[in-house]
C-alpha cells in the first residue's frame, strides 16, 4: 500500500484577501445607496386622505360649536331683552351663567382653558361691564371647578350649586371693584342681590339644555 501523504499541519491555505476600497469609493458607495434609499414628495396633495375627522372628533367638534352658540346666544338675549326688562332695578346676567355652567360641567381641566377664553372675548364683545370681569370669571369658574370635584359627587345638585356660589362671588368681586374705582355707591349692594338671584333662577333651565349639549359626543372629564 501506498503510503498516505502526512500534510503540515502547520500549512494554512491562503485565502485571497479581500479588495480594499479606498475612501473615496466608500464615499460614492454610500451616497449611491442614499440616492436609492430616497423617495421624493407626491406631487398631488394627500391632505384630505390623511386628515380625515373620525365620528367622535365631529361629534365633539359640534358639541363645541353648540356650546358656542349658546354663549352668543345668551349673549343676544341679555343685551336685547333683559337689560330692557329690569324687574326692581336689577336683571340677570345669562352670559355669566352659560359661562360658568359649561366650565363647572366640563371640569377643571377643559374648563379651565374655555373659561379663560370666553371671558376675554366676553370683555371684548362691550357687554362686560369692566376688565376685571376676565379674572373674576376665570378664578371663580376654576375654583369653584375644583371644588365640586374635590368634595361632591358628580350630579345636577352639585355642578348647578357650585356654579351659583361661583355666580356670586363674580358678582360681589364686581360690586367691590365698583366700590373701590367709585362707578358705584353702598346702596346698590341690593340690585347686585337681585341680580344673583335672578341668574340663579336662570341657571336652572339653562343647565338642562347645557346639559343635554355636553352629552354629545362623551363625557372627556375624568374624576
Amino acid at each position: 500500500m501506498a503510503e498516505k501523504k502526512q500534510q503540515n499541519p502547520r500549512r494554512r491555505r491562503r485565502q485571497p484577501r479581500a479588495k480594499q476600497l479606498d475612501l473615496s469609493q466608500l464615499v460614492k458607495k454610500r451616497f449611491a445607496k442614499k440616492e436609492l434609499d430616497f423617495k421624493p414628495d407626491p406631487e398631488t396633495s394627500t391632505w384630505l386622505k390623511t386628515r380625515r375627522m373620525t365620528q367622535l372628533q365631529r361629534l365633539r367638534l359640534t358639541k363645541w360649536a353648540l356650546y358656542i352658540f349658546i354663549c352668543i346666544a345668551c349673549l343676544v338675549v341679555q343685551d336685547v331683552i333683559m337689560s330692557q326688562l329690569p324687574l326692581f332695578g336689577a336683571c340677570t346676567d345669562l352670559t355669566v351663567c352659560a359661562i360658568l355652567l359649561i366650565t363647572v360641567l366640563e371640569g377643571s381641566e377643559i374648563g379651565s382653558i374655555f373659561v379663560l377664553i370666553s371671558s376675554i372675548l366676553y370683555y371684548f364683545s362691550g357687554s362686560a361691564p369692566t376688565a376685571v370681569c376676565i379674572g373674576l370669571l376665570t378664578y371663580t369658574g376654576v375654583l369653584a371647578t375644583m371644588f365640586r370635584q374635590m368634595y361632591w359627587h358628580r350630579s345636577r345638585g352639585s355642578i348647578l350649586l357650585c356654579a351659583m356660589l361661583a355666580l356670586a362671588v363674580y358678582e360681589i368681586g364686581l360690586f367691590i371693584t365698583g366700590l373701590a374705582q367709585e362707578v358705584t355707591i353702598p346702596t346698590r349692594i341690593g340690585y347686585f342681590g337681585l341680580t344673583i338671584l335672578y341668574s340663579c333662577i336662570a341657571m336652572i333651565p339653562l343647565y338642562s339644555l347645557i346639559h343635554k349639549v355636553g352629552l354629545i359626543g362623551g363625557n372627556t372629564w375624568k374624576e
